[in-house]
């Protein structure tokens, strides 16, 4: 079940379901009394190179919260595959954590079921305001002109990660424009030795869709008109999806198995382990691309680029976001928790093993020691990114358009061909069901 349809029914049966938490601890700190000698229940989404190296990553940091607070935190690290399903099934049955991780871009359509606690007056005071943060960041926390239901944990970007040896053995430079850089993946392409000039995760409908929205915003077209209706089927972006799926079907820079990658991870294995020359991926890739061996120095990052004339859209503002479910038994340790978790010096923490961009004010990316690099993903996390649609069908525009672009790479990948019309028709489809579902 999409979260769009939990809609109607979690309101239809608010009067009658406590969504209550199932961490532990008799004690209800909801009025305002001791916090200590409870158990929270934490649900944290997969950020670094397995689960059990967040588990690894996090267990210190959540002992120091238990150490200050005397509040015991239960932690579960859930792969992405499964965590929005995960979300889904703990609103309709009850059985919620107290604290969980979202995609930020999952906000508005969480936000409408009416599940979690708004971050209002006290509650943002609780965690420390709301001038701490980011605006761009925070501003995905929910619906324009609504508290929002989750605030900025993880702030992420995309980038084109380049290998330099690559490029230089080629004479090549790091690419500025999308002509550029389909220029320099043919010329690194040589599918007779299996070396091919992208990877891409063709394979993930929550990877496609980004690049679906990234492009058409390069073509200035948007996804949902200011009514909140999905517009799929205009021109730009028709051709924004098109020209993504041409990297694999016109161009031929990417290996057709490709549309068996079902996330980012395998891709950027793939460049990691230097079978391909370019990837484009968050900055969160630094540390899987070091675990499987490439040296940091061995590659260049530049923003995403624009076709020539193109609106310079590098990213969507990516990330991840904390909320709390609104009935916890714990409000009051859920909310020490959050301010916890968004402090200056548990972002600093966690910040370089998670390769996450700052989501505080004034605060200084730590996930990489290549300054150039860090400039270039914090550049375009604060202004060549522009927020996905923040409306409550959001996630359904994810689902539909991110999966008719994983059956077109499929198609592709199989040697069929995909036309404008074919993409239209795709996209007018995925339309008719958002339309249907609000």
């Amino acid at each position: 079940m999409r979260l769009r349809s939990l809609v109607a029914a979690v309101a239809a049966t608010a009067m009658g379901i406590s969504l209550a938490a199932c961490g532990g601890g008799d004690k209800d700190d909801s009025s305002g009394g001791s916090t200590g000698d409870q158990t929270l229940t934490y649900w944290a989404s997969n950020q670094g190179t397995s689960l059990d190296n967040d588990k690894e990553v996090l267990t210190p940091v959540l002992q120091k919260f238990t150490q200050e607070t005397g509040i015991k935190v239960n932690l579960e690290v859930i792969g992405w595959n499964d965590l929005q399903t995960r979300i889904q099934t703990a609103i309709t049955s009850g059985q919620a954590p107290d604290v969980v991780n979202i995609g930020n871009t999952w906000a508005a359509s969480l936000q409408a079921t009416d599940a979690f606690l708004p971050f209002d007056g006290d509650a943002m005071t609780a965690i420390g305001g709301k001038d701490k943060f980011v605006p761009t960041a925070l501003a995905t926390g929910g619906k324009e002109g609504t508290d929002p239901t989750s605030v900025p944990l993880y702030g992420l970007a995309y980038g084109l990660y380049y290998n330099k040896a690559m490029f230089a053995a080629a004479g090549l430079q790091p690419p500025k424009t999308w002509e550029d850089m389909v220029a320099a993946a043919k010329k690194l392409t040589n599918p007779a030795k299996n070396q091919w000039g992208m990877a891409l995760a063709a394979g993930s409908y929550t990877e496609n869709v980004h690049f679906a929205f990234i492009n058409a915003a390069q073509n200035k077209a948007d996804w949902f008109n200011s009514d909140g209706k999905p517009t799929f089927t205009g021109d730009g972006n028709v051709q924004g999806v098109l020209r993504y799926l041409d990297l694999m079907q016109k161009d031929k820079v990417a290996n057709p198995s490709n549309a068996q990658y079902d996330n980012g991870t395998k891709s950027v294995n793939d460049f990691a382990t230097k079978k391909v020359a370019m990837v484009i991926n968050q900055n969160n890739a630094d540390s899987s691309i070091v675990a499987n061996g490439m040296k940091a120095g061995e590659y260049g990052v530049v923003p995403f680029p624009a076709p020539v004339g193109g609106e310079q859209v590098a990213s969507h503002v990516a990330g991840i976001n904390l909320s709390v479910f609104k009935n916890t038994k714990h409000k009051d340790a859920a909310l020490k928790f959050v301010k916890y978790m968004t402090d200056a010096n548990t972002q600093t923490t966690l910040g370089k093993p998670f390769s996450s961009l700052p989501v505080l004010k004034d605060a200084k990316p730590v996930f990489t020691t290549d300054a150039a690099e860090a400039a270039t993903f914090q550049d375009v996390y604060n202004t060549k990114s522009k927020p996905l649609p923040l409306v409550p069908a959001e996630d359904q525009f994810e689902s539909t358009v991110g999966k008719a672009m994983n059956a077109m790479f499929a198609k592709i990948a199989t040697g069929g061909t995909v036309t404008a019309e074919d993409v239209k028709a795709a996209l007018k489809t995925a339309e008719d069901q958002v339309a249907a579902s609000s």
